[in-house]
């Protein structure tokens, strides 16, 4: 109940820009049509990387800084927020209020949150998960922009 209202208070905070929304949705239509769907997240994962080597995170000694860390950024493009919640065998990532859908639409959130896989699997590695862990996606995406992800071997 308390993250809905968090995500509910994000969101009613922030608006995808209107000048982008048609062409990001004609430039996902066209990306769509001309390449198969593991492409697609190819694309966008490296994207993603691209992205988080552009924005770099301060050292992290726990995961609770990672978070921390990864927040502010995410939070500074106006793209939510994450939680780190540690388990026996993975790492499980839960990012909130993705703008995905508003920018892409709801009908390319099966390859676009790629981009967001990308971009956790380059900071991990930059903070020294070695590369035998990988990110991956664990959940779709919902209506609010939430997925999940887990860190694992």
């Amino acid at each position: 109940m308390i993250v809905e209202q968090a995500i509910e208070e994000y969101l009613a905070q922030r608006q995808g820009s209107r000048q982008w929304r048609f062409f990001l949705s004609a430039l996902a239509e066209e990306f769509a049509t001309q390449l198969r769907e593991p492409d697609l997240r190819a694309m966008m994962q490296r994207i993603g990387t691209r992205f988080a080597s552009a924005h770099p995170l301060p050292a992290a000694r726990t995961i609770a800084d990672a978070s921390q860390a990864m927040s502010a950024c995410w939070d500074a493009q106006g793209w939510g927020w994450v939680d780190l919640e540690e388990h026996a065998d993975h790492l499980l990532i839960r990012h909130y209020c993705s703008p995905l859908r508003a920018a892409f639409g709801q009908e390319h959130l099966h390859w676009t949150p790629a981009f967001l896989e990308g971009a956790y699997q380059q900071w991990f590695q930059a903070l020294g998960s070695g590369s035998a862990l990988r990110v991956q996606q664990s959940s779709q995406a919902d209506g609010f922009g939430c997925v999940e992800f887990r860190l694992a071997q």
